[in-house]
């Protein structure tokens, strides 16, 4: 990366690059070099924001991080500010030469180990959670009600070994198509939650005459996503219907009494030293800012690869937020039929956007834009960051369960919750938030690591940030962060609590993702 004359101001990402990004704000009159000489700042440009270094005929496209990131609308000068008044999202095409990117050399890295449960099926989970599964939205409130009864901890004396009992709650299993694709999808992420690495028991929870039926769901989803024979697999969760029971007290007292049978068998799984090739590590950004693609996301990127090199997992989503970027995912693939299953999904989401009169450039949102994004081609650069430098080796269905290792791309919405809950579901055992504008998500069982993009934010909301990556800002390296992040990684999946587990937070941003009719 290559800085300007005052690397606290300005920065210069790539060599050909037509603007800088104000790491600081900058006055009026403010002059930094700019690569090709001085640079006279027009107008005030606030941090995260780009100036032009140099003069942009009307038509011609504009590059940040070595790529076009839009075309400008008018002329714009030299000093310029640049953003939604004078730079558009032209279409323009885009070449994936699939897998013709020499392999980067992973990163050196030291063998490294965590304290976590291992599991029957091989995988490790980094907490031990018993969940309440509400398999529909008429037994969301029932569901909740159940794990309210363990909120106040009394029992954690006697069941050290247990994090939590947290309920999984949403808006859908009824009205919609029997055995289409919402009601498959819905269940294969309740069962990505059921059986997480995370959660050592659950108890499942209906009403009893809706679609996505409680006993049908433990039948068809126990033996498909543990991978393993039915008569070799641990108990199944004990199901309760509202129906059934005679009504919602009823059903809470029962499902207490579930819960508080399974306690015991949880409490016996214990923390033991596994390698960090047993980590699983889902990868999110929200609330961006014009910094998120110079700071946190190179260093959580870095961290990926750290990650992978070390024989684990990185799961990347958000297909809308790669759009426009994704030719350089395609160029990691690790073969052509790669390469192609993610241009394929790119192609669903225009014609996704297109039925509903969409244009996939209304993202970025009106924060991200306040914080200095402009195009979706921008911030799909920035975002496309955290996923560092290693091959692509597959691109996998919402929630779809994953079980090797190397660089994944799950295709998912860029809405937040929704991508982080396919991602979880895959069976991610640590999450990684990159924020700039102060996003606050947190997701049971799987414990979010929020990195601020800048250092102001970042104190600001200090309750709620673990990390600062707005140092390179400062100086440090992008490696260096992400060095450090990688240990904070590890330390999480040891049992060191996030800010979100400190202030509780993770039971209401569970929300698969529907796109069929509603009936």
């Amino acid at each position: 990366m290559a800085t300007a004359g005052d690397q606290k101001r300005a920065i210069v990402l790539r060599d050909g690059d037509d603007v800088a990004v104000a790491a600081r704000p900058m006055p009026a009159g403010f002059a930094f070099d700019g690569g090709a000489g001085p640079v006279v700042v027009r107008e005030p440009i606030a941090a995260g924001h780009k100036v032009a270094i140099r003069d942009v005929a009307p038509g011609e496209p504009v590059r940040k991080y070595g790529q076009v990131i839009g075309f400008a609308a008018r002329a714009i000068a030299a000093g310029e500010w640049v953003h939604v008044h004078n730079l558009g999202a032209d279409a323009f095409r885009r070449d994936h030469a699939f897998g013709s990117e020499p392999v980067a050399a992973p990163p050196e890295v030291a063998p490294r180990t965590f304290m976590g449960y291992l599991r029957p099926d091989g995988r490790v989970g980094t907490r031990n959670y018993v969940a309440v599964v509400s398999t529909v939205n008429c037994s969301a409130s029932t569901s909740r009600a159940i794990s309210d009864r363990f909120r106040d901890g009394a029992w954690r004396e006697e069941f050290p070994n247990v994090d939590g009992v947290f309920a999984i709650t949403h808006k859908g299993g009824c009205g919609i198509p029997t055995g289409g694709s919402d009601h498959l999808g819905l269940e294969r992420v309740l069962a990505g939650f059921a059986n997480h690495p995370n959660v050592a028991a659950c108890v499942v929870v209906g009403l009893g005459c809706e679609v996505s039926q409680a006993g049908a769901f433990v039948e068809s989803s126990d033996l498909r996503m543990r991978g393993q024979e039915k008569e070799k697999a641990p108990g199944r969760p004990r199901v309760l219907t509202i129906q059934d029971q005679g009504g919602i007290a009823r059903t809470v007292e029962a499902a207490v009494e579930a819960v508080r049978a399974l306690l015991p068998e949880a409490n016996r799984c214990v923390r033991t030293e596994q390698p960090a090739s047993k980590l699983c590590v889902a990868l999110e950004c929200g609330g961006s800012d014009g910094n998120s693609g110079v700071t946190a996301n190179p260093a959580l990127g870095f961290a990926a690869d750290l990650v992978v090199a070390s024989g684990g997992t990185a799961v990347l989503g958000e297909t809308t937020e790669i759009y426009g970027a994704e030719h350089l995912l395609t160029r990691r693939a690790v073969s052509p039929e790669v390469g192609e299953k993610l241009v394929e999904r790119i192609r669903w989401w225009e014609w996704y956007a297109n039925v509903f009169g969409g244009d996939l450039n209304n993202n970025p949102s009106p924060g991200n834009k306040a914080g200095g994004l402009t195009t979706i081609y921008e911030k799909s650069l920035g975002a496309l960051a955290k996923a560092g430098s290693s091959p692509l080796v597959d691109v996998v269905g919402f929630a779809e369960s994953i079980r090797r290792p190397g660089l994944f791309f799950m295709d998912t919405p860029g809405f937040d919750p929704v991508c982080t809950t396919g991602l979880v579901a895959s069976g991610a055992n640590v999450l990684v938030f990159t924020t700039g504008r102060g996003s606050v998500l947190g997701l049971k069982p799987t414990p979010c690591i929020k990195l601020a993009t800048n250092t102001p934010m970042y104190e600001r909301m200090i309750d709620d940030m673990d990390m600062d990556a707005g140092t390179i800002l400062d100086g440090e390296s992008v490696e260096a962060v992400g060095r450090r992040l990688f240990d904070l990684i590890l330390d999480v999946a040891d049992g060191r609590r996030t800010r979100s587990e400190a202030a509780g937070i993770g039971e209401e941003e569970f929300a698969p993702w529907f796109i069929g009719p509603l009936l």
